[in-house]
């Protein structure tokens, strides 16, 4: 019998400005799982009083974001006027389609107090028919999406359906994405999506003859039925769906059918910020004037500035 495993992979380190990530997709060896091409595992970092996450503003397209929170919180402003502030439990779902402004920064109080953050954020390409949509924004609090207890596991359905859960995620495209922890040693069955992988956000796993430790990701044959083994306590995420419609290309920030989308939206950011971002195609979020160039281009002049509760009225 062939292995439920096609593939473990190990996470790489990046910085983003400031703080790592532990990176896996895309990976040389698989560039996608389902609609899911990238798939960053943030922290757990701590960060002390007056130190907090600030990315600045930078562009999309063609990709819905997605963040999920295990512990902290981030506040998120768009281009659309979007102000959120996301926290564990809860799912902000940005679609890009065809461009899209964002910021992640820490939010004042936290940024005050000191806090801890440990996160997850995927970005899943969006179908041909709907890489060039208008770009949008859904916030779904903790108590709309499903809880899902399993054979000794419990946890939340973030989108499309498993365990005879379906998610109010909004996506036109076959998805599936949750996460579970461990009550006690146990022996749980996965989701049926065509494609899947598995995350040991920390604990230990065992699927097959493969055992997976912290921050490991497992691509799953698509066979049925395949079992995993959890030690107490572990936490993992499941991600996958259907297979893409067709290849995708990743250049910075950007998700594109072809390569000639990925030159336009670099040429666009560019002749963005040359007008100030007044009349073009990317536009700044609310209370935001810097942003991050394109990989070799000039740094913004001056200090970044950092928006705070008094620059706009913030919905928490």
């Amino acid at each position: 019998m062939s292995s439920p495993v096609e593939l473990t992979i190990e996470p790489r380190e990046r910085d983003i400005g400031g703080f790592s990530v532990r990176r896996l997709l895309p990976f040389a060896q698989r560039r996608n799982v389902g609609p899911f091409v990238f798939f960053d595992h943030l922290g757990p970092a701590v960060f002390p009083p007056g130190k907090g996450i600030d990315v600045r503003s930078h562009p999309h397209i063609g990709l819905a974001t997605v963040t999920w929170l295990f512990d902290g919180a981030l506040d998120h402003r768009d281009s659309l006027g979007t102000q959120k502030t996301i926290r564990p439990g809860a799912v902000n779902w940005m679609t890009a389609g065809r461009g899209i402004v964002h910021s992640e920064r820490t939010p004042p109080q936290e940024r005050a107090a000191g806090h801890r953050i440990e996160a997850i954020q995927t970005w899943v390409a969006l179908p041909l028919t709907h890489e060039d949509q208008a770009p949008d924004f859904q916030h779904y609090p903790a108590d709309v999406l499903p809880l899902i207890e399993t054979s000794g596991a419990r946890g939340v359905l973030i989108s499309g359906a498993a365990y005879g859960k379906r998610s109010p995620v909004k996506f036109p495209a076959g998805i599936c994405q949750l996460t579970l922890t461990a009550d006690t040693d146990t022996t749980i069955e996965v989701p049926d999506a065509p494609e899947l992988c598995l995350y040991v956000v920390s604990g230990e796993a065992q699927v097959g003859d493969k055992t997976l430790g912290d921050a490991t990701m497992a691509i799953l044959s698509p066979r049925r039925p395949i079992q995993v083994a959890l030690k107490k306590g572990t936490r993992i995420m499941f991600a996958g769906g259907d297979p893409l419609d067709a290849p995708r290309h990743l250049d910075w920030n950007f998700v594109a059918s072809s390569k000639q989308k990925l030159a336009k939206a670099a040429a666009d950011w560019r002749a963005s910020i040359a007008a100030g971002f007044e009349g073009s195609h990317f536009t700044q979020p609310p209370g935001e004037t810097a942003w991050i160039p394109l990989p070799g281009d000039p740094q913004p002049p001056g200090v970044d500035h950092i928006p705070d509760d008094h620059d706009e009225d913030w919905e928490s």
